[in-house]
C-alpha cells in the first residue's frame, strides 16, 4: 500500500509544537501486552509519526520501523521521514491487531501501543490511555476498545434512566437502581509536549 495522503499544517501548528496524546507503563514494569496508548489527531501516519518519534527515540532508542493493521489506516506510506532519519512502516492484516501499533528499535526491542481511535472523546480517550498503559491488565487492544463501548453504552443507559425518573417526578425521590460498577483506573496526563518529552520510559524486555 502506498500513501498520497497530503497534510497542510494550519497557524495553530506553526505556532508552537502540538501536544502528543499519549501514556506509557511505569519504569521497570513487567512486559505486558500493551506499553501504553497514543491517541493521535489523524489517520495519516505522515503527519502523525514524527511527533511520536521525537518523543519515543530519547527514550527507546532511535525507532526505525512501525507496523500497523490497514483495517483503520487509509493510507500506509513505505517510509516516513522524522527527525533525522526515516521510519519504515509495514502493515499485517491478519497478524496484528487493528487498534495495535507496533514499533522497533534496531537491537534494542520492541513495545507495542493501542491507538486511539481521533474522534474519541476525552473522556474514553483518558480511560483508555490508563487502562493501556497499566502493567496489570492483560487485555489485548481490541479488548480494551470493546470495554470502553461497552463502558460508554453503559453510561448513556444511565443518563436515559435519570432523565426518565425526573421527567416522572422522582427528582429528590430514592433512585430506582443503583449502577453497574465501572473498574477504576488512575487517568494519565493527556498532554505531552513533543519537543520535551516527560514520560517514564517501559520495559524492553519484549523480542524484537
Amino acid at each position: 500500500m502506498t500513501a498520497t495522503f497530503s497534510y497542510a499544517p494550519t497557524p495553530e501548528d506553526q505556532l508552537s509544537p502540538p501536544l502528543l496524546r499519549m501514556s506509557l507503563a511505569p519504569d521497570g514494569s513487567a512486559p505486558a501486552l500493551l506499553d501504553g496508548a497514543w491517541w493521535p489527531r489523524s489517520r495519516d501516519l505522515r503527519a502523525e509519526l514524527p511527533s511520536l518519534t521525537a518523543v519515543l527515540d530519547p527514550l527507546w532508542g532511535r525507532i526505525t520501523r512501525v507496523t500497523v493493521n490497514p483495517t483503520h489506516w487509509p493510507t500506509i506510506p513505505h517510509k516516513v521521514p522524522v527527525n533525522g532519519h526515516v521510519v519504515k512502516v509495514g502493515w499485517f492484516l491478519g497478524e496484528q491487531d487493528p487498534h495495535q501499533l507496533l514499533l522497533l528499535s534496531y537491537g534494542v526491542g520492541r513495545w507495542d501501543l493501542l491507538v486511539i481511535p481521533p474522534q474519541t472523546s476525552p473522556v474514553s480517550a483518558a480511560w483508555l490511555m490508563a487502562a493501556a498503559s497499566d502493567p496489570q491488565r492483560t487485555s489485548t487492544a481490541s479488548r480494551l476498545m470493546e470495554e470502553a463501548a461497552r463502558l460508554r453504552t453503559t453510561a448513556t443507559a444511565d443518563r436515559g434512566v435519570e432523565e426518565v425518573w425526573d421527567s416522572e417526578g422522582g427528582h429528590g425521590a430514592r433512585r430506582p437502581t443503583s449502577r453497574p460498577h465501572v473498574p477504576a483506573v488512575t487517568a494519565p496526563a493527556l498532554g505531552i509536549l513533543a519537543a520535551a518529552p516527560q514520560v517514564p520510559m517501559p520495559n524492553a524486555a519484549k523480542g524484537m
